[in-house]
């Protein structure tokens, strides 16, 4: 029987011990993802917010040092900490607009903890992501990765001012080679060649620098080959004032956003880590978020910014190796921590130009504003929708382009209220809101899982369907679908002791949507539908029940989170 979607690349899944020679060649390829946008982030940070030379090795050796971290521990499974996949990980550009107004507004000091008290958002938010899912929508979660995007492409081309002793346009210059030569590969390569055309663009780009005299080579001559880091923390500013409540909002929104990417990256990996495709399990996506909060925390300690997965670049990795070994994970992981001995290969890239840096984070930019639109379109964009999009992105583009707000009012309000990312976001969690609460009343039916509970919600649904009026075969369907889905969960849990459901009831327009709440066994409704679509021949009781259940239903979807199950399954109807 021939496997439903199978994946004939992945040759390593998750699970599987694969040889140590596998692990360490795909570890390597892995390595170079992480090192270079690590590398390049924090030396733009570093060098935009004056930190000096001292700060500059330290945090890029840091920031290392954890990314190597942060990568072992997403492909662990340590309780709740771990997302149980490869998911490289590196230094976070989308930190770099906030910390830049942090250091030049409040000093290191406040930065490293807005860092801290940030990051602990995200620990929380790995165990109650399924309570905010009716607010931090895709939509949401789109605008902010696109104004974050939007605030750091700023700070990039502000970076491309002409260097004192070279000629005007040899920044401009060497940038545009560094785009183009990025671009260009981009659009014609195939394959795995197309994974590397960023740091080609970088190559180009250096190569531009030697010709303008912008590269020298002094500092990888001066390094030597092996050393221990001195370490050097900043400390924390234990007595915070009002710049960092101004602040503090700021890094919240970005975090937020960050562990919105950590979900993002963590459902893309678990998709494409197995031969047979399988629903994501949201309880390792709760891991991934959490483990990144700890790393997070990691960072605001050692003065750098956080981390976060590198989701496009860990997919292309399984996909080209077709390697998805846990193993892999934690080769890079311990491969990037021992760079932090290497200071030679560390000042290497520390020797790429400011002007390189700063067009290959404009190209990285690029491509997370796409990432926030693809978010945004992920459930449709109608009107309503649209709507959230195009006001919000008008909010915080404008703020962040004239900050009006902060010149009229000052102080602490005017900081907080005139920063395009927090208010252009504010706008969307707004508008978000406004829609769920406007909408039709939901009703709600809590009660025991078990089969008894049939006519309380046959008699739920029924009352529903007459106060919206829907006619009496709509109304039949309704409740054939909520009996069928019952069944369905009482099948897949017939040898757990009973659990307590909750069934809610949103209407709309011309349908219903109905999520069952309940804590379930480890099967999953969706495998059940993927494995029966291709299956003609005699089914058992429990196979026609997930038929029907799918034929009455114009959609079923189950996410799976750490203590319960989410069942959701939308009607449609007539009146």
């Amino acid at each position: 029987m021939a496997a439903v979607g199978l994946v004939e690349g992945i040759t390593h899944e998750p699970d599987d011990k694969c040889p140590l020679t596998v692990s360490v060649s795909v570890g390597l390829q892995g390595l170079l993802l992480a090192i270079a946008p690590t590398v390049l982030t924090m030396s733009l940070f570093a060098r935009a917010a004056g930190l000096g030379e001292r700060y500059l090795a330290w945090s890029v050796l840091a920031a290392i040092l954890i990314s190597g971290i942060a990568t072992a521990l997403q492909a662990a499974r340590l309780g709740r900490l771990g997302g149980g996949h490869n998911l490289v990980s590196g230094t976070a550009s989308g930190f770099v607009a906030v910390g830049l107004v942090a250091v030049n507004e409040a000093g290191l000091e406040t930065l490293t903890t807005l860092v801290v008290v940030s990051s602990v958002l995200q620990l929380v938010l790995g165990g109650y992501l399924r309570r905010l899912r009716r607010i931090i929508t895709p939509v949401v979660s789109g605008v902010v990765l696109m104004l974050i995007s939007v605030g750091i492409m700023q700070v990039v081309v502000a970076r491309l001012a002409a260097s004192e002793g070279a000629p005007a346009l040899a920044e401009p210059a060497v940038a545009a080679v560094t785009v183009a030569g990025a671009a260009l590969l981009g659009l014609r390569a195939r394959g795995v060649l197309r994974l590397w055309s960023p740091m080609v663009g970088v190559l180009a780009g250096c190569a531009a620098a030697a010709a303008f005299g912008l590269y020298s080579a002094q500092r990888v001559v001066d390094a030597p080959w092996i050393g221990v880091p001195e370490p050097w923390f900043p400390g924390f500013d234990l007595t915070p004032g009002r710049q960092f409540w101004a602040l503090l909002p700021m890094f919240l929104i970005v975090s937020t956003a960050t562990a919105i990417k950590s979900v993002g990256g963590s459902v893309a990996v678990q998709r494409v880590s197995w031969r047979e495709p399988r629903v994501t399990d949201y309880r390792l996506v709760q891991g991934a978020v959490s483990a990144n909060g700890v790393c997070g925390v990691l960072s605001g300690i050692a003065g750098t910014l956080p981390t976060w997965g590198f989701e496009a670049s860990s997919v292309s990795l399984a996909n080209f190796t077709g390697v998805a070994a846990r193993r892999v994970g934690y080769a890079i992981g311990i491969m990037l921590v021992a760079l932090t001995f290497l200071p030679k290969v560390t000042a290497l890239l520390l020797t790429i130009p400011d002007p390189v840096i700063s067009a290959y984070l404009l190209v990285i930019m690029g491509m997370l504003f796409v990432e926030g639109f693809r978010t945004v379109l992920q459930d449709g964009l109608e009107p309503r929708k649209a709507l959230i999009v195009g006001v919000s992105l008008a909010v915080g583009i404008g703020l962040q382009g004239e900050n009006a707000v902060a010149e009229l009012i000052g102080g602490t309000w005017g900081t907080l209220l005139g920063d395009g990312l927090t208010m252009g976001t504010l706008t969307a969690v707004l508008l978000t809101a406004f829609i769920e609460v406007s909408s039709a009343r939901r009703r709600r039916l809590e009660l025991e899982l078990h089969m008894n509970a049939l006519p309380e919600i046959d008699e739920f649904l029924e009352t529903l369907a007459t106060s919206i009026g829907w006619d009496e075969a709509s109304t039949g369907r309704l409740r054939f679908v909520g009996e069928e889905a019952l069944s369905s969960l009482l099948e897949m849990n017939e040898d757990e002791a009973p659990r307590r459901l909750v069934v809610v009831a949103r209407p709309g327009a011309g349908l219903v949507e109905l999520e069952f709440l309940a804590g379930l066994a480890d099967e999953n409704i969706q495998d059940q539908l993927a494995y029966l679509s291709n299956q003609t021949d005699a089914t058992e009781q429990r196979e026609v029940s997930l038929r029907l259940l799918r034929h009455f239903a114009s959609a079923v979807r189950h996410r799976k989170y750490s203590g319960i199950d989410i069942v959701t399954v939308e009607v449609e109807g007539s009146r």
